[in-house]
């Protein structure tokens, strides 16, 4: 599942294209959750990224994708895959597959808050650090993936944070020092950004400290567990980690 700094390349690579409001001159796809004919000589007003949401913006509705699990893109090429939903422009086409495609009436400013999304400038960590406060019975490895709080925040991004911040995956919020809320907060912005520069560099594996991997820097081993109420896949290392109770 694409996490929030891979939604932000895919809406820079558009730019890219230097598309200023351009018509749809025809839409393609196996879509039906959506009235294609309603795309169809509609202007796109703007590109935006929410998290894990990628949003085509016009002047009274927005169209969301989320890639799911095994979502893809494809800019100006195609493949075999069923067309999830495809868009031609004057020049130009973009091309998603495997993805949930909802048509949302309303602006994306109106229907998002951007505070939330941990790649947005408009991103604040006060208030997400009342959200944690406001829910101190939860374990630290299901809150991170809240995406009311950290829109963009995956399982690669929930690891990784944690070990750099040595905190246990199964520490509750009401336990955590106040110093270590902050840390978390400071380390889930600076690790989406170097997931970010490495995901460019396509050196984003060779930077993992403790996901998919056997040994922790310290070399120590790495267990591998579905933890939490979320039981998703946790890494972690027990004894780096701290478990706050």
């Amino acid at each position: 599942m694409p996490e929030g700094p891979s939604i932000v390349i895919l809406k820079e690579l558009i730019a890219e294209l230097h598309l200023h409001k351009p018509e749809i001159i025809e839409v393609a796809g196996n879509v039906k959750t959506i009235d294609k004919d309603r795309l169809l000589h509609q202007k796109i007003q703007e590109f935006r990224s929410w998290g894990k949401h990628f949003l085509i913006c016009f002047n009274d509705f927005t169209i969301r994708i989320h890639f799911m699990l095994f979502g893809t893109y494809l800019i100006n090429d195609t493949k075999k895959t069923a067309l999830k939903l495809g868009l031609t422009f004057k020049k130009d086409e973009l091309n998603f597959y495997t993805c949930k495609v909802d048509l949302l009436e309303g602006k994306a400013d109106v229907l998002y808050d951007w505070t939330t999304d941990i790649m947005a400038d408009e991103w604040d960590s006060k208030k997400a650090i009342k959200k944690l406060k406001e829910d101190p019975e939860s374990y630290v490895c299901d809150i991170l993936l809240d995406q009311h709080i950290f829109a963009g925040v995956g399982n690669i991004i929930k690891n990784e944070i944690l070990y750099r911040s040595r905190i246990h995956p199964l520490s509750k919020i009401k336990d955590l020092p106040p110093a270590k809320i902050k840390e978390l907060i400071k380390e889930a912005r600076h690790y989406s950004f170097d997931f970010l520069k490495w995901k460019k560099e396509n050196t984003l594996s060779k930077h993992w400290e403790v996901y998919s991997q056997k040994l922790c820097p310290n070399g120590h081993p790495i267990e591998k567990k579905e933890l939490g109420k979320t039981h998703r896949q946790s890494y972690y290392c027990s004894i780096c980690q701290k478990k706050y109770d």
